[in-house]
């Protein structure tokens, strides 16, 4: 049967992990720490339509946890907010001190034109993602930050964002006088991984058309074909990979980005919940 390739995946809480090949396909994970308003509400849902993998880290306090989980991110942080001038400085010391955090790539965001600011952040810490300078018109910050991601690779070699999916999605559709119904393993914008029941054995080509997603309470339809298909590791099931139809209407394909972005930030939740320490920022 064919293989189900790999895309990039949400967070999966670990005490520590480290630079590797596989990060390097999957990409980087991108925090936004003690974020704007407009990164919240409009600028984020952009960075997911294009394929980034972003999270909002409200609480600058929760930033070097994250870190010591997920030292080979980026990071960039807001300092018109939440911290000092001087608190800011001494949390980009301290990750740039620390051994541990030594692949940890900080940026810094503000509205402040203050060039004696953006030279202690440029020449005198060296932050590896600049210090960006916010435009009023959200669309020219928006260009700015998705060059600087660019040059730090955070895509890597993967095309598409993938985020597993929890038991409050599904999907059914219609195969003759059966009612197909399946449970959605992974997701992205442009397909599906998924397991069946019952089960036909769709060979590679077969097409599904209507399927029904239900994402966490949302309801759209899209029609796909079956890319391949591989056995389960952990169980006797198939999972499907099912590519969307290239004709799925925009409102859809929305509501695919939307649910996806709300599991990549319950994602983040439950890694923030489950670590065990929380690092102060020294004052």
């Amino acid at each position: 049967m064919d293989r189900v390739p790999s895309t990039s995946s949400t967070l999966e809480p670990k005490a520590s992990r480290v630079a590797s090949p596989l990060s390097e396909l999957e990409g980087k994970k991108t925090f936004f720490v003690q974020p704007s308003s407009v990164i919240r509400t409009e600028m984020i849902a952009e960075l997911i339509k294009l394929e980034y993998e972003v999270y909002l880290v409200n609480d600058a306090a929760d930033a070097k946890r994250l870190f010591f989980q997920y030292p080979n991110c980026l990071a960039f942080l807001n300092i018109d907010d939440g911290l000092s001038e001087l608190q800011w400085l001494r949390l980009v010391r301290e990750v740039q001190q620390d051994p541990h955090l030594k692949d940890v790539k900080i940026g810094v965001l503000t509205y402040n034109q203050d060039k004696r600011l953006a030279e202690e952040y440029l020449i005198n810490l060296r932050v590896p993602c600049g210090f960006v300078k916010l435009s009023l018109k959200m669309k020219d910050s928006l260009d700015i930050i998705t060059k600087v991601l660019d040059v730090n690779e955070a895509k890597g070699r993967r095309k598409y964002l993938r985020v597993h999916c929890d038991q409050t999605s599904g999907l059914s559709f219609k195969d003759g006088r059966d009612v197909i119904e399946g449970r959605i393993v992974d997701l992205s914008s442009v397909g599906l991984t998924c397991v069946l029941k019952p089960d036909k054995r769709w060979p590679k080509g077969a097409s599904l058309a209507s399927i029904r997603l239900k994402l966490e309470g949302g309801y759209c339809t899209v029609s796909g074909v079956v890319m391949g298909s591989r056995p389960m590791d952990t169980s006797r099931e198939t999972l499907y990979l099912v590519l969307f139809d290239t004709k799925t209407d925009t409102a859809s394909v929305e509501k695919v980005r939307a649910y996806m972005q709300k599991r990549l930030q319950s994602s983040l939740e439950t890694s923030l919940r489950d670590a065990p320490v929380r690092v102060p920022v020294t004052i």
